[in-house]
């Protein structure tokens, strides 16, 4: 797998998940102060950091690399479909796209106050949030023995939005998060396609060149899924 398909897809997964963790914290930030809200960020991303260290050292000591491929491949399928599949569900009109706006106003809400969880919902949201950036660190860098650039790529999405996120000082909207899942979704359903398969044997043509044929097809097919159900919608409102 080459450098930019790590740096890509680890990056705009990290992106999504990032933004999400950002509208929590400035949720909190607004409620509890700037301080607290950060404490709590640093301890999170700290506690993954940690995570990460610990978890790439289990990955890589004394395993097999047919069984490495399995676990990660397996694991990434999963994690893949269910982002894919929520982005069709999204793209197509059947469930509504995510709210940045309304899911910081309810955070706030529920924090008015009580200083004390909300810094527990700061520290809990990045560290949630950043859970499923540290599963894709690990899973990629793990297998294409590249956790630093990995772990760089998610450090450098969480740099950006950070940083337009302090500029603007409100939720992020207007990053195209249903979009990037879309993609991401295609990209990491098709390195868990590629490396289950190899580790039961088979022999892709072309080695790493199929990933991106890979990723082209669950585009592709996901596409036709959205316009299949936005055409079922439709017929159902006509009927």
């Amino acid at each position: 797998m080459s450098p930019w398909q790590i740096v890509t897809a680890t990056g705009l997964a990290a992106i999504v998940e990032w933004v999400e963790a950002f509208t929590i914290v400035l949720a909190v930030a607004l409620t509890i102060g700037w301080p607290r809200a950060l404490g709590a960020s640093i301890a999170a991303i700290l506690t993954l950091v940690a995570m990460t260290v610990a978890g790439g050292s289990l990955l890589l000591a004394g395993i097999d690399v047919l069984w490495l491929q399995a676990v990660v491949g397996i694991f990434l399928l999963f994690f893949g479909s269910r982002w894919l599949a929520k982005a069709i569900a999204r793209a197509s009109g059947r469930v509504p796209l995510h709210d940045e706006e309304k899911a910081f106003a309810k955070t706030q809400d529920r924090l008015r106050g009580d200083v004390s969880a909300a810094w527990l919902v700061a520290y809990k949201g990045v560290l949630l949030e950043g859970l499923e950036v540290w599963l894709i660190v690990i899973a990629l860098g793990a297998q294409t023995h590249t956790m630093t650039l990995a772990a760089a790529a998610a450090a450098g999405a969480l740099v950006l939005v950070a940083l337009a996120g302090g500029i603007i000082h409100r939720p992020l909207r207007r990053v195209p998060e249903n979009s990037m899942k879309f993609f991401v979704g295609a990209m990491i359903t098709a390195f868990g396609s590629y490396w289950t398969l190899h580790a039961l044997g088979l022999a892709w043509p072309g080695e790493d060149a199929a990933i991106p044929v890979l990723v082209a097809f669950y585009l592709l097919t996901g596409m036709l899924a959205v316009l299949l159900l936005r055409a079922n919608k439709v017929r159902g409102v006509a009927a």
